[in-house]
């Protein structure tokens, strides 16, 4: 069986989109505010930043297609940054962030995901070696940011795991 690049980027981008769904699902507006240490981001914000991220890329940098994020309106109804995904965010501007409860985050988070799993299962060898320009990364081609949304979501799903660990919470499981 051949193990092709875009059921890799799938398979674990799902694997983390899912976790995070599930360990924020049933938290509080209070719990999802949590902060491990002073100088840590949310339990909210993390999330937020990673289901952000996969929306914003595969949507708009990719195809310039509008994310489910706006799609859905989410900018307005929750009173949160209409196009950044907090990458390079001042702390204390990420800190001041008010997020809704873990089931309607998480809720968004598996939208996002059903909108851009079947845009990756699509993606053929010639469309990941296109470039673009992504901040903080600079020129890379898809299949490169593909990678970074594997990693870079492994990253803040386990300060999440932290975050939980410390309120008593089961974390995602690996």
């Amino acid at each position: 069986m051949t193990y092709s690049i875009q059921q890799y980027v799938i398979d674990f981008t799902e694997e983390s989109l899912r976790q995070v769904a599930a360990g924020i699902a049933d938290l509080t507006e209070e719990e999802m505010h949590f902060r491990l240490h002073p100088t840590s981001n949310t339990i909210a914000w993390d999330a937020w930043h990673i289901f952000r991220t996969v929306d914003n890329l595969v949507h708009f940098v990719f195809e310039r297609d509008q994310p489910v994020w706006l799609q859905q309106g989410l900018d307005v109804k929750w009173n949160l940054p209409r196009v950044g995904q907090g990458t390079s965010m001042p702390p204390e501007e990420a800190w001041a962030l008010r997020f809704p409860s873990g089931d309607q985050l998480a809720q968004y988070g598996l939208d996002a995901w059903q909108a851009v799993k079947p845009r990756i299962a699509a993606m053929d060898d010639d469309y990941l070696q296109v470039v673009h320009h992504v901040y903080p990364w600079g020129d890379r081609t898809r299949l490169f940011i593909l990678g970074k949304i594997v990693s870079h979501s492994a990253k803040h799903l386990g300060y999440i795991a932290g975050a939980l660990g410390v309120l008593g919470k089961q974390g995602p499981s690996f």
